[in-house]
């Protein structure tokens, strides 16, 4: 008598898609409030990333978080909009571990290379991550002795631009970091080999 009547439809429910991509952003957030309750000073202090003397143990600390702290909203919100658009895919295709290894050594290495290179310039917010994540969404797949068209496009229009606005460009975004972030993004994405990670 029962069987035939349809079987009620299941409740439409939030999932955590992409951990690494939302604690990620949680911490941009957090940082960002932080850094505008106190007027800045938590974002110089611990949010990012300048010449500092090596026995000072938040030089270090900075290497790495100087991604998660922003300047303003507008900032944070630009580039939350790439992680938040390009994070889960990357996620799902190379799985979380890999992905938070990818904003580490983003991290790690555009911070030792503007504190070596620019000891004079403050650098803070996640827009080396963001074209990390650019570069590496654009190869899907790699197959040996081919270089994906899509890869050698994006490549041309985001770091081309990025190359031509650090000659011309007078503003205090850092192109630098663009392209550095661009280039570990387009190096892990070739190491890797365009491979999925494998399923449970």
């Amino acid at each position: 008598m029962y069987g035939d009547l349809p079987k009620p439809k299941s409740r439409l429910h939030v999932s955590l898609n992409a951990p690494t991509t939302l604690i990620f952003t949680a911490l941009c957030v957090c940082a960002t409030i932080l850094g505008q309750v106190t007027g800045g000073t938590a974002t110089r202090m611990f949010f990012s990333t300048y010449s500092a003397p090596l026995y000072d143990p938040f030089m270090y600390v900075r290497l790495f978080t100087h991604t998660i702290g922003h300047g303003g909203w507008d900032h944070l919100v630009s580039n939350m909009t790439y992680i938040l658009l390009l994070g889960p895919l990357l996620e799902e295709k190379y799985g979380s571990q890999t992905l938070a290894l990818v904003i580490l050594l983003t991290a790690g290495i555009t911070g030792v290379l503007n504190n070596l290179l620019f000891p004079n310039v403050v650098l803070c917010g996640a827009s080396g991550v963001c074209f990390a994540f650019i570069l590496l969404s654009s190869i899907t797949s790699l197959r040996e002795g081919e270089i994906p068209l899509t890869f050698i496009l994006v490549a041309v229009l985001f770091l081309g631009e990025q190359v031509v606005n650090g000659i011309v460009a007078k503003d205090n975004i850092s192109q630098f970091t663009h392209i550095i972030g661009g280039l570990v993004g387009a190096g892990l994405g070739f190491a890797l080999g365009g491979r999925k990670v494998p399923e449970d």
